[in-house]
């Protein structure tokens, strides 16, 4: 229940978006915990790889910060130390071949007859290896592309864990889900997200994590989390100053969208091209919600700030975010 537009968007954010502040503390605690688990492998299982200290990273929309409710997954790099191993890359550099030297014994048996490292071989390598971790060892564990899962049943969480070696010209390669690799850096996204909202006071976080909500809630086609936080990110990145009404800055994102929806949207980290991989069918129905939700919005802040009618406008923010949103009081 609330009395205005802002202690409605205050209460919403807080109970019903944004992650609970005393869970994100735990979970930050369980995955630094696991970190330190993961590190004794290489002195724990037979075979385990040599592993890059201080080279392992968190990343993924929890570290940045933009993650909203549910708190489903929490992302990890895992390092490996690539023990004199040379790469090559093919397709444009969209594919990275890792060959290993007889030297590296423990890597090299994660390769196939040539000597190349088979990504799908590392995590799976990592999935088997969580058996040796006390605390899990009986939850559940499995390959998901990318990735090693570590499904828990104490918390409501689970951990992806991707392996990773570091490049001598400074950004990893991690699995590209087919057995080879590809080149990222999630340290590029981390700084990014930081420096645009730093230059917003602070603002951009919540800004991020509200559109996501209506993401996942309109009622057309889900834009992938990554792509539409860099939609956003692009937006408020072009913009000097913007205001102090949450609001007013969504109106002015909808605006935006039903024509950026249509535009390329180029990786800041520079490993891919075009990260929009939408059809048109689904483009053309994303813009016809955000026209269809700025206009909404439009209502809502005529009701609020010419009208001074705060129920009215409540009530239309209620038919953009649904029944989660407070009622006026």
């Amino acid at each position: 229940m609330a009395k205005t537009v802002n202690e409605a968007f205050a209460e919403f954010n807080k109970n019903i978006v944004n992650l609970d502040s005393e869970r994100t503390k735990i979970a930050r605690l369980s995955r630094d915990w696991l970190i330190k688990q993961l590190e004794r492998l290489p002195n724990e299982v037979d075979d385990f790889p040599k592993l890059y200290d201080g080279r392992h990273l968190k990343f993924g929309s929890f570290a940045r910060n933009t993650k909203i409710r549910p708190l489903d997954d929490i992302d990890l790099i895992l390092t490996f130390s690539a023990e004199g191993s040379t790469y090559l890359a093919y397709s444009y550099g969209k594919i990275y071949l890792l060959s290993v030297p007889e030297s590296a014994s423990n890597l090299r048996k994660l390769c196939n007859e040539y000597g190349i490292l088979n990504s799908a071989k590392v995590v799976n390598k990592i999935v088997s290896s969580l058996n040796n971790v006390e605390h899990y060892k009986s939850a559940e564990k499995h390959r998901r592309q990318e990735a090693a899962t570590l499904k828990l049943s104490s918390y409501e969480w689970n951990f992806d864990i991707v392996p990773a070696l570091y490049t001598d010209t400074g950004y990893y390669l991690i699995p590209d889900g087919s057995g080879g690799w590809k080149a990222s850096d999630p340290r590029i996204d981390q700084e990014r997200v930081i420096a645009i909202n730093q230059k917003h006071d602070g603002q951009i976080l919540q800004i991020i994590r509200t559109l996501k909500y209506w993401n996942a809630y309109a009622q057309m086609p889900t834009i992938s989390s990554y792509l539409f936080e860099n939609i956003i990110l692009n937006y408020f990145d072009s913009l000097e100053k913007i205001q102090d009404y949450i609001d007013y800055n969504l109106k002015y994102f909808w605006l935006h969208l039903k024509t950026a929806i249509y535009n390329d949207i180029l990786d800041p980290k520079g490993f891919q091209s075009n990260l929009n991989d939408l059809s048109y069918d689904d483009k053309n129905k994303i813009a016809q919600k955000a026209s269809s939700t700025y206009d909404k919005a439009c209502e809502a802040y005529e009701a609020e700030f010419t009208e001074k009618n705060q129920e009215k406008a409540i009530n239309i923010w209620r038919t953009i975010f649904g029944n989660d949103f407070p009622e006026y009081e």
